[in-house]
């Protein structure tokens, strides 16, 4: 029997993957993984990775085909909004992180703020999704209002 090890690839759609793979790379350190064209349609694959977690690729894709025109552009209007949700990333003091990703010129749609399971920032990457940051600590239902 064959078994599922873990998740290795998550699509964040973007508005142009040239810049959306610098901006991933600049300011969150991540790395490059892959960055080939397929075929003559102008398909382009654009993976991404967090150097400690080479398992799970971040692909930065074009809403488009193969993708339903509709589902397409509301996937474009929400980046066009800067209200498409994308990722969760970990840190281990969302405070620091804030400061230093705010020093690199990112933006926050959300500073640090408790929360009941830990400490949360939301940052906007430059296609308009939000990335939450999240410093976790055991959930505390006494802290629920």
């Amino acid at each position: 029997m064959t078994t599922i090890t873990n998740v290795s690839l998550v699509t964040v759609y973007v508005q142009d993957q040239t810049a959306a793979k610098q901006w991933y790379i600049d300011k969150l350190g991540f790395v490059e993984v892959t960055d080939v064209s397929m075929g003559d349609n102008g398909f382009r694959w654009v993976t991404v990775a967090h150097p400690d977690h080479l398992e799970l690729e971040i692909t930065l894709m074009i809403p488009g085909p193969p993708l339903d025109e509709n589902f397409a552009e509301a996937v474009r209007r929400a980046l066009a909004n800067g209200t498409n949700g994308a990722l969760g990333l970990a840190t281990d003091n969302c405070q620091k992180t804030f400061e230093e990703l705010t020093a690199k010129g990112v933006e926050f749609v959300q500073p640090p703020a408790e929360r009941p399971y830990g400490v949360e920032a939301i940052v906007r990457d430059n296609s308009g999704n939000w990335l939450v940051l999240v410093e976790k600590r055991e959930f505390d239902p006494s802290t629920m209002q």
